[in-house]
């Protein structure tokens, strides 16, 4: 057999549409309409009206069952040629990038020549379900096979059975949100109030000036009048966010409404394709995506870690995979789910005790410039609808590094739920 070589993964461009708060513009909306918008945006900005895609995958975590083949309805409220084929994929908040990874794998092998990954997440339609005892005795109702049975089981219905049974944010498996498990760490790494509140600010305002200077003109589409990301608070002061209450530890807590994303509604997408495919359609490649990135999880039930560090683990071994130190970047894009994560990770890198424990190295991975720091803003700016964030990042990177000139490579770090985490490495077109 001949020797096979695998392909470079171009990163044409993303799209997506504002985020905004839930309960707010897209209170309405389902994740169906939100991916089809942002698929929609996509083909437009690219013109591919009538093109089969090789691939397209995306997902949203919080899906009503109706949504089981989600990705594929989207793609058929498009003018994308309905002959292309679609699949879901949920990783909680790091789904989207984990879209882009998988795509990105088969173009590399040479089993497609183009993919669209992507995001959708919306907390204003989620999925209400029945009384988990209502849900039962309903079943045993449809299992019954005469009248009198039916009966007999529906008299066991009681007034508290119509109670719904409400989507929750909590890890199954401690009962705690992310945020509770979020002030654990904030509290084991001495991260301070003001430290959070600082990181929250600069990713205000970082988004806002990215607007100004018309950086996200051709990377967010309006959507149903909104034009902008609504969760953005340039005019904030320190002043203002100390005033915030703790939203997770009342007495003793730092982790605020301003200081942790919020419930957010949107969706985003990300072409992708090989060379070849790209310059035979004239359309530009901005980055690539190297086969670099990683996965990883922690131990956060038993082994006392803390529920959003995996990503410590997957950096150093994606640096080590790629021969690079954590300073070999011109760009970080590190997914603000609370600024406390954020810093709990770069103190963990520079901690010598850290990495010889968890991440077994002699020496810690050290420190980052944080000018270089998400410096178009990120979900604490922008928002965090949850399944949508991968593909944001990777757009706005990709656009980064294209803006910035030949020789720039770029990181991603996304932490999710259920103690994991992925990661990613981006170079320049021309590097």
């Amino acid at each position: 057999m001949a020797e096979f070589t695998p392909r470079r993964v171009a990163i044409v461009g993303g799209a997506r549409i504002p985020f905004c708060r839930s309960n707010t513009e897209y209170s309405h909306q389902s994740n169906q309409d939100l991916l089809t918008a942002a698929f929609k945006a996509l083909s437009t900005k690219y013109k591919l009206a009538g093109e089969r895609i090789g691939e397209v995958s995306a997902g949203a975590v919080l899906k009503h069952s109706s949504d089981f083949n989600l990705t594929r309805e989207a793609v058929l409220g498009t003018d994308l040629d309905p002959h292309t084929p679609a699949f879901d994929v949920q990783a909680a908040c790091g789904t989207s990038l984990q879209t882009a990874v998988l795509l990105a794998n088969k173009i590399a092998m040479g089993q497609i020549d183009s993919a669209i990954a992507g995001g959708s997440d919306t907390t204003s339609d989620a999925p209400i379900a029945v009384n988990e005892e209502l849900r039962k005795i309903l079943l045993d109702v449809n299992r019954a096979k005469t009248g009198g049975q039916r009966a007999k089981l529906l008299a066991k219905i009681r007034p508290r059975h119509l109670a719904p049974n409400l989507p929750s944010v909590t890890e199954p498996r401690t009962g705690m949100s992310m945020g509770e498990h979020c002030e654990l760490m904030a509290k084991e790494w001495k991260i301070s109030r003001r430290a959070q509140d600082e990181l929250a600010m600069a990713s205000h305002k970082n988004a806002a000036q990215a607007y100004v200077d018309g950086f996200y003109d051709d990377l967010v589409f309006p959507y149903l009048g909104v034009e902008r990301d609504n969760n953005m608070r340039p005019d904030s002061s320190l002043e203002k966010l100390s005033k915030l209450k703790p939203s997770f530890d009342r007495e003793n807590g730092t982790l605020t409404a301003a200081n942790s994303t919020p419930l957010t509604d949107g969706a985003s997408s990300v072409l992708l394709a090989s060379e070849e495919w790209a310059k035979a359609r004239g359309l530009p490649i901005l980055a690539y995506l190297t086969p670099y990135s990683r996965t990883a999880a922690v131990d956060y039930v038993d082994g006392g870690e803390g529920l959003l560090m995996s990503p410590t683990y997957a950096v150093a071994d994606m640096l080590d995979a790629a021969g690079l130190t954590l300073q070999d970047f011109d760009f970080y894009e590190i997914h603000e789910a609370f600024a406390a994560q954020v810093l709990c990770t770069l103190k963990a890198w520079e901690s010598k005790k850290y990495c010889e424990e968890k991440l077994g190295r002699s020496e810690p991975l050290g420190s980052i410039d944080t000018t270089k720091l998400n410096v178009k803003g990120s979900s604490l700016g922008v928002g965090h609808p949850f399944a949508a964030t991968g593909a944001r990042i990777v757009g706005t990177l990709a656009k980064i590094l294209h803006q910035a000139g030949p020789n720039k490579r770029g990181l991603i770090s996304v932490c999710a739920a259920g103690g994991q985490g992925i990661t990613a490495i981006l170079e320049s077109a021309d590097s």
